[in-house]
């Protein structure tokens, strides 16, 4: 494969992980066609990221990958977390029993990269994978960027209309840019373990502080597919990191915490690696035509799980834009708008995991005596267990994005507003029940409350929802209508934000939206 790699291509994707795939699959099912470079022979070894959020579903599902996926990951809703011996929450996540899909589902990464791999190929043949290869340079040029690769072949030169640069936390595209994250990194370390080991445990996000089977440390324990457990628990400052992955110091450490939970099943380990949090990105994520995403982008901390799924939201709001600059039908502009929305949104991840992380690997003494007050009071005190809260990964609102339409009358609820995520509503039709969600994701939608508006011309699909479709009145409640039969449009863009809500059917606002905010060439 790699010996025929082209010379010339729409868009090279440095980066094989599962952000570059999950785009791949979005680009081959907008008609674009891309090459992806990895280093890697395959996929990816070792759980890693594991919790995928509904909105990570929702995208994943925009290529079909999200139903492989959901049967084989392990769904939850909640957690518990333990100071000592003593549980001091129980927390759940918001869900209800006609939602699309589970607020959470844990899965390991290499799956995920297996799922969007497939989706890719089963487009049409527009996705080419050069595995066991990697950007060495990257040099801008006119009309695009000129693109160096070592392949197991020899060195392969490919020129790009656009390079998009998914190549992790040590990016060869950012150093080749001379580019620097900026942010925090924080000193506590956590080793990372997965073991097989059969358990009857319902599935959930567990935390210990200051467990009697490691004291003084922190423990977090997922179960995953495949009866492995994931375990990640921290160690000392004055620890070698070193010797803190040898399988001598692990195992041990592991034993204890099976032996306190009762978890008493024979087991084995399978990976061992460390890790410390950062809070860092780049100040903008595009630089002429070369854009960036997942961790060559930024790095959040793992508590919230914010990492994975904010990359897979990068490649959710770039696949689109990309596309449509690629076939002419906007300005090459409108990619700007990935970078402010993705910076806006990263910085909101790395203000919430900033706060998880100061809690749950404190930085100093000072949190430490605080946050020991703080599981000593939630032993018996409801209310300050909400600071315990992980406060898990949520779809940001792209507030100040200059696709945003400014907004129009009075509406009685704010969860579609413009540049927010498009609300769930599950809605009847011809065949039957269908998830509102499901209709987003190829191109902008118009949901009609009311007789629609032929909108062709301009590329909008339209949804009408009437009365007698939206029965359990989700729709008009949460897109913040008065009432059933109050006439509105609403425009959602591919990525499943809203762009504009307009009382009325009246279609010319919502074109002159596509045309004022640059969409539209």
């Amino acid at each position: 494969m790699t010996s025929t790699l082209p010379s010339s291509i729409p868009v090279l994707i440095a980066g094989g992980g599962p952000v570059g795939l999950t785009l791949s699959a979005l680009l081959s099912r907008q008609g674009i066609a891309h090459l992806v470079v990895e280093a890697d022979e395959g996929y990816c070894s070792g759980s890693r990221a594991i919790c995928m959020s509904r909105r990570s579903q929702e995208i994943l599902g925009w290529v079909g990958a999200d139903a492989p996926l959901v049967a084989k990951g392990l769904s939850w809703v909640g957690g518990r977390s333990h100071w000592r011996n003593t549980e001091v929450l129980h927390f759940q996540m918001p869900s209800e029993p006609t939602q699309r899909f589970a607020p959470m589902v844990n899965i390991q990464q290499f799956y995920v990269e297996e799922f969007a791999h497939r989706a890719a190929q089963a487009a049409g043949g527009l996705a080419q994978v050069a595995w066991g290869s990697r950007v060495t340079a990257v040099r801008p040029v006119a009309g695009g960027v000129q693109v160096e690769v070592q392949t197991p072949d020899g060195p392969r030169s490919v020129q790009a209309e656009y390079l998009v640069a998914c190549d992790g936390g040590r990016s060869t595209v950012r150093e080749q840019l001379g580019l620097q994250l900026e942010g925090t990194q924080y000193d506590g370390k956590y080793v990372i373990v997965d073991i097989v080991q059969q358990t009857r445990r319902g599935v959930e996000r567990l935390a210990w502080f200051d467990p009697p089977s490691n004291p003084g440390s922190t423990i977090l324990l997922h179960r995953q597919p495949d009866d492995v457990w994931r375990i990640d628990y921290q160690i000392r400052d004055d620890e070698d990191p070193v010797e803190a992955v040898k399988p001598e110091n692990v195992l041990p450490r592991v034993q204890s915490h099976l032996n306190m939970i009762g978890e008493t099943e024979p087991w084995e380990p399978l990976w061992i690696s460390i890790y410390n949090a950062k809070c860092l990105t780049l100040p903008s994520y595009r630089h002429g035509r070369v854009l960036f995403a997942g961790d060559a982008a930024h790095l959040v901390p793992i508590f919230g799980v914010r990492g994975l799924n904010s990359g897979l939201d990068d490649a959710g709001n770039l696949a689109w834009k990309l596309a449509r600059v690629l076939r002419g039908e906007s300005p090459e502009g409108l990619l700007d708008s990935y970078s402010t929305e993705r910076v806006h949104a990263t910085r909101e991840n790395i203000a919430y995991g900033a706060k998880s992380t100061e809690f749950m690997a404190p930085p100093n003494f000072a949190y430490r005596l605080m946050r020991e007050a703080t599981l000593r009071l939630a032993v018996s005190d409801a209310q300050v267990r909400s600071l315990i809260n992980p406060r898990q990964s949520s779809p940001v609102t792209y507030v100040g994005s200059p696709l945003n339409t400014a907004p129009a009358g009075d509406w009685t609820s704010a969860l579609a507003a413009p540049g927010a995520p498009a609300p769930e509503a599950l809605l009847q039709g011809a065949q039957g029940p269908f998830h509102l969600t499901s209709r987003f994701g190829h191109g902008f939608v118009c949901l009609a409350f009311g007789d629609p508006p032929d909108l062709l011309d301009v590329g909008v699909d339209t949804l009408a929802i009437a009365p007698d479709a939206d029965t359990l009145g989700q729709a008009w409640q949460r897109y913040g209508l008065a009432g059933p039969n109050e006439p509105a449009l609403v425009l959602v863009r591919p990525d499943g934000y809203v762009m504009g809500r307009w009382h009325g059917l009246d279609p010319a606002p919502l074109r002159a939206a596509l045309k004022d905010t640059g969409v539209f060439a």
